[in-house]
């Protein structure tokens, strides 16, 4: 035997010369191996099982929190890599630098029974808060996302696609990362789609093993450090997508998440799924299903608020400042549609792209909806690699489309916003037969599966109680019913249409079709035309309009006539009219510049105070009359006038003093004090008449101001109309019938 080399052991000598004579066959051969050696093998042999090893293994025995501090800091820059990151346009931004905090429901609203009939009868579209509305008085608490991950639920986490589910995730597994949540446990981020992908390959793969691969994978030396560790209850177990497994693979991955949670039930697990995607039970095994709640109004500026400043980059002041504007535009109440839409990360993050990118809001909202419905109908899962196999995927994006609007016009048109799930699956069956005449029936089954595939896919379609649908936003009701007017265009239709202009529900399927039509020419013609039946059909309208057409022709400034006859109605009618108006809307005149219609303005407001005071019982309501301000303006224009409004004024107590005094004074004199006020400016200014309208015929006045503003808007929504219509309507709005001649 060869001599020993300093620092080998006896035994290595023996097991180098053991290799070397040991046959492919396993069979030991002596032809160069000594007798004496033959016999120390044999010694050797039975002692190998104790011989030290040339490379200590980890240590297996150690304590469980030294293990899970071990196996969290080889695991940490996996979760880093993988979580640490959202995709911001073609950018990837920190996720700590966008995310804003998710909150959830903790009952689920499809949960719940209502009756459809009460539902119905109670919403008011232009009044109710469409997308709280079917919750009821059931006020849902709202509980912070990373709260309830700290009581150690499983948790079923559902929400809308682009509600935030998989985001909230991944700030989870961040927050654990960093030791900010459950610094106790190993975060674990398992993409099911993956999970599946690699079941597909090996049939008998266990999540435990799977984690078990992905531990290998990042260099964890304890072999059994998996196990361990969630046999103790110390993995934080954060499963995604399980709507987005392929429906063949489903049921097994669906196997292997119930056996795992039988089996290391101490954990805390989350899983994520679109409502209503699956029909998964996963029995006694503990879920809590919670949903995602939409983004309120903090949210909402917290995320802008990181989204501008993400896409500044460097330049944290224009950030800042692109914010501001974005809330300060959304916050007014002419978006309060994209308001309503922007509630959930995808379409809030398609907003904040558009103002980015225009620093406004398109004033054709019909681009941004389409924008927004294309992202949910074809953009969202090809982006995230998720192909559906149900029946609706068969559908191309423009059958799709129709098959919507043609719920929403069935719907709308019937003053349906809430419906029986009986009810849809009808609709939809009787749409799917129009695209085949020789097709065979449609059955139920084959409706039901459109339907949930709708909701699963788009969150489009929602289940708003048990069995009781609406669209997930009513915008996208009226998206979809003015589509189905556009894609059935012809004469006929926009009178149909026009015929509509005096309700207020339907008030943006109006601005959305304009928006959308290669011409409004038809449609705004039919419009006026129907507005001129509303005057027709009323004579005390027609009086009130013969006034305003008169005051109007008294006026002499250098503005739109337009603009001049709307002013003059709300002093005609009701200055709050004027008051509430946007200054910014097309109709808005400033009478600032005019002191003789600034004073108009002064004198009709300070009517409609009096008339206030003398009909409230309670001084706390009363207000001040104040004539000063219009009398300054009557100094140089009219002193007569001037003179006139010191002496009533002289006639007022003093609202600072005594106020049960100021209060009888309203009571005793405050009819005959009006009478002269309205005497003085109806001689003096053409203003003040007491029209004595019903509230019959003070509803009507409000529908022709209204339909007329309407068409206004529709006249600067719509991108393509001839000059002539345009000149035509903006020279007649709210002119008399006689006016007109047609």
């Amino acid at each position: 035997m060869a001599d020993t080399q300093p620092g080998e052991s006896p035994n290595s000598e023996i097991q180098q010369e053991l290799l070397k004579n040991i046959s492919v066959g396993n069979n030991l051969t002596t032809g160069n191996i000594s007798q004496q050696n033959i016999t120390h093998i044999g010694t050797q042999i039975v002692n190998l099982g104790s011989m030290p090893p040339l490379v200590e293994p980890p240590q297996l025995n150690l304590p469980i929190d030294e293990l899970v501090q071990q196996v969290r800091q080889s695991y940490y820059y996996r979760i880093q890599s993988e979580c640490g990151n959202m995709r911001l346009l073609n950018k990837q931004i920190p996720i700590d630098n966008l995310y804003t905090d998710v909150y959830i429901l903790e009952e689920l609203p499809h949960q719940r029974f209502a009756d459809i009939s009460e539902r119905v009868r109670e919403f008011d579209p232009t009044a109710d808060d469409f997308d709280r509305f079917y919750l009821g008085k059931v006020r849902y608490e709202r509980v912070p996302g990373l709260d309830i991950v700290k009581q150690g639920y499983k948790l079923m986490c559902l929400g809308a696609p682009g509600s935030g589910k998989t985001t909230y995730l991944l700030y989870v597994a961040i927050q654990s990362n960093q030791g900010e949540l459950l610094p106790d446990r190993v975060p674990v981020f398992i993409r099911l789609i993956e999970f599946a992908e690699r079941l597909a390959e090996q049939p008998e793969l266990s999540l435990l093993n799977y984690i078990e691969q992905l531990f290998c994978a990042e260099n964890v030396e304890h072999p059994k450090a998996a196990e361990i560790l969630l046999q103790e209850g110390r993995v934080l177990v954060l499963l995604d997508g399980l709507d987005e497994v392929p429906k063949a693979d489903s049921k097994s991955v669906l196997t292997r998440i119930r056996e795992f949670c039988r089996t290391y039930h101490k954990n805390t697990l989350i899983v994520t799924c679109r409502t209503n995607a699956l029909d998964y039970s996963f029995g006694n095994l503990g879920f809590t299903e919670v949903i995602v709640a939409d983004f309120n109004q903090k949210q909402i500026e917290i995320f802008a608020h990181k989204w501008f400043m993400a896409f500044a980059r460097n330049d944290t002041e224009a950030g800042k400042a692109r914010a501001k504007q974005f809330i300060e535009k959304l916050q007014q109440p002419e978006n309060k549609r994209i308001r309503d839409l922007a509630v959930t990360p995808i379409l809030l993050n398609l907003t904040c792209l558009v103002f980015q990118d225009i620093g406004n809001f398109p004033s054709n909202r019909a681009k941004l909806y389409q924008q927004g419905l294309n992202t949910l109908l074809k953009e969202w899962d090809s982006s995230k690699g998720v192909q559906r196999e149900e029946l609706y995927g068969n559908l191309s994006v423009k059958d799709r489309e129709r098959l919507l609007t043609h719920v929403a016009f069935t719907t709308f048109t019937q003053n349906r916003y809430f419906f029986e799930q009986t009810e849809i699956e009808e609709y939809i069956n009787g749409y799917l037969r129009t695209l085949n005449a020789n097709q065979e029936d449609i059955s139920q089954q084959d409706s039901e599966a459109v339907l949930r595939s709708i909701e699963v896919q788009h969150g489009l379609l929602v289940e708003r109680a048990r069995e009781i649908y609406s669209f997930s936003h009513l915008t996208f009701q009226e998206y979809f019913t003015a589509k189905d007017f556009v894609n059935s265009s012809g004469q006929q239709n926009w009178i149909n249409l026009a015929t509509y202009v005096n309700q207020k529900r339907w008030r943006q399927v109006f601005l959305l079709a304009s928006g959308m039509m290669p011409s409004a020419d038809a449609l705004l013609l039919a419009m006026k035309r129907e507005i001129q039946k509303i005057l027709a059909s009323d004579k005390v309208l027609q009086q009130f309009t013969e006034w305003l057409q008169q005051k109007y022709s008294s006026i002499n400034v250098p503005c739109k006539p337009a603009a001049i006859r709307f002013f003059c109605f709300s002093l005609g009618f009701n200055v709050d009219l004027h008051l509430d108006l946007d200054p910014s809307h097309p109709i808005y005149f400033d009478p600032a510049p005019y002191p003789d219609l600034a004073a108009d303005l002064d004198l009709a407001y300070a009517l409609e105070v009096a008339l206030k005071n003398s009909r409230t019982h309670d001084q706390s309501d009363m207000s001040n009359v104040d004539l000063d301000t219009a009398r300054k303006y009557m100094l140089n224009l009219n002193p007569e006038l001037g003179e006139v409004l010191q002496q009533l004024k002289n006639q007022l107590p003093d609202q600072k003093g005594d106020q049960e005094i100021y209060k009888q004074w309203w009571q005793i004199n405050g009819k005959a004090w009006i009478e002269q006020l309205r005497n003085v400016i109806i001689k003096y200014r053409y203003i003040g008449h007491d029209w004595q309208f019903s509230n019959k015929h003070k509803d009507r006045v409000q529908e022709y101001y209204d339909a007329n503003k309407l068409l206004v808007d529709c006249l600067n929504s719509s991108f393509v109309l001839s000059d002539e219509v345009r000149q035509e309507i903006e020279e007649n709005l709210l002119f008399p019938t006689a006016e007109i001649g047609n």
